[in-house]
């Protein structure tokens, strides 16, 4: 089963699918995040939607690239959680399986090419504290371990 994290789900509202794939990825000591302008700023893990028919791992390495300019290398898969959340910029009510994997942040290729983004490397503790939504937490926290 895979867990559920962040608000509940409200009685009464349709939510669309939406899988997603996204990376702790390490650079020494610290962890790679992107941080997202709009609808609301946030620090997350880079990672996103997978579009139907794309493979997961492949929509992830589309997506860090987009979000941090970085090229990564993956290690393994650390698991997944549910969230159920509204999504303005697609005006969507999702409920979002975002699978995570654990990789390296292996060399920056240039800025983020999605607008709205920047990418930081932050120790890991501190990340912890930084991004937006329990998932993301939930994950980091493990690694601290």
């Amino acid at each position: 089963m895979i867990p559920r994290v962040g608000e509940r789900v409200r009685a009464g509202q349709a939510y669309t699918s939406r899988p997603g794939a996204y990376a702790v990825l390490l650079r020494g000591r610290d962890v790679l995040l992107t941080h997202q302008d709009a609808p609301a700023p946030e620090f997350q893990l880079p990672g996103g939607g997978v579009d139907p028919g794309e493979h997961p791992i492949a929509a992830l390495h589309r997506e860090v690239w987009e979000e941090t300019g970085w090229k990564m290398a993956l290690k393994r898969r650390l698991g997944a959680f549910r969230r159920f959340t509204y999504m303005p910029e697609y005006d969507l009510w999702a409920e979002k399986v975002c699978t995570v994997y654990l990789g390296q942040a292996v060399r920056r290729l240039g800025p983020p090419v999605e607008e709205g983004h920047t990418a930081h490397l932050v120790p890991l503790p501190l990340a912890v504290e930084m991004v937006g939504n329990d998932g993301d937490r939930m994950f980091l926290r493990r690694l601290m371990r």
